[in-house]
């Protein structure tokens, strides 16, 4: 089990506790890497007995850190999750490693996110509708249709989504093909690339882990920026590339939220207040895709403002 950490707070502690009850017929090894925590997470996987390995801020990387922790590992399936996402059964472990070793031609599993039991009632519905979309039984797809993966785009995304939040890579494809060191997206450019090598992915929905954000207006915009960006950097796609589709998009999604928060049991001022909230996160949403579609044109001192992982990134560094 591999665990990037810097500062987990109280969630390290539960995450680590279901990860260390899961019940399997083999034994398993769990490694943090620690990149500058400043609020006991250190101390707190040790007490555990955890072996926890510290590097500096400024080295941290998506791609590089995970790839550090793979080679400390010695199993032969890799599982990854981050500090924020807890497994939520005993048999999630041993589920995700069955399912990557479903086929030999398999090279990573990934399972489910559930929202966090206090998260917002949208948030709920967007991850439940998202995962869905995989299927309600195990399953195992590659890239059969050449000329659609070249054509399709949302084919492609299909074929490449995969998240290390929550997820298992087979160790000898990875000697081969480890994560890309790149700002964002390297689950998703790590499987982009192991789809088109003629490895297949596995989708294991019973093994699942608590895993969900509630970011505030400016933080959407931030996130949905980096991830356009890295999207169009890449692999090309340019999410949002008209400003009036986008907003377009915005009334449909915002509309979305409010049917959603009726059928959580929201009326009068309660579903106007947070129907309206909801409006403004959407808003933020496609105008963070619109700029991060458009990241090329913009301006040095805009990009500083707008990207959080580049924030992330410099804080690290200071």
């Amino acid at each position: 089990m591999l665990i990037p950490v810097k500062n987990g707070g109280l969630l390290l502690g539960e995450v680590l506790d279901a990860v260390l009850a899961q019940q399997t017929p083999w034994p398993f090894e769990v490694i943090v890497v620690d990149s500058g925590s400043s609020d006991g997470s250190v101390a707190l996987a040790r007490a555990r007995g955890v072996r926890v390995e510290t590097i500096p801020a400024a080295e941290f990387g998506h791609g590089r850190t995970r790839n550090l922790l793979a080679s400390m590992a010695t199993g032969q399936f890799l599982v990854f999750i981050t500090q924020d996402a807890r497994p939520a059964s005993p048999q999630w472990l041993k589920n995700i490693v069955q399912g990557c070793d479903t086929e030999p031609s398999v090279a990573g599993a990934f399972g489910p996110h559930m929202a966090h039991p206090q998260a917002r009632h949208v948030t709920h519905c967007e991850l439940s509708q998202h995962f869905a979309g995989f299927g309600e039984q195990l399953s195992v797809v590659r890239m059969e249709d050449p000329v659609r993966f070249a054509a399709d785009p949302g084919y492609r995304q299909w074929l490449h989504f995969f998240s290390d939040n929550n997820s298992c890579i087979r160790r000898s494809v990875w000697e081969k093909l480890p994560l890309p060191d790149v700002a964002f997206a390297e689950d998703q450019t790590w499987a982009l690339r192991a789809i088109e090598a003629g490895y297949a992915k596995a989708f294991v929905p019973d093994a699942a882990v608590y895993h969900s954000h509630d970011f505030g207006v400016w933080e959407t915009l931030q996130r949905n920026f980096d991830e356009a960006r890295s999207f169009n950097r890449y692999f090309g796609y340019r999410i949002q590339d008209s400003l009036p589709r986008a907003l377009k998009s915005a009334v449909h999604l915002a509309l979305r939220d409010r049917s959603w928060l009726k059928s959580g049991g929201l009326r009068g001022w309660r579903l106007f207040k947070n129907a309206g909230f909801m409006a403004c996160i959407e808003l933020a949403r496609v105008v963070g895709q619109y700029l991060g579609t458009r990241h090329d044109h913009l301006p040095a001192w805009l990009l500083r403002s707008v990207s959080r992982d580049e924030q992330l990134q410099r804080a690290g560094a200071a």
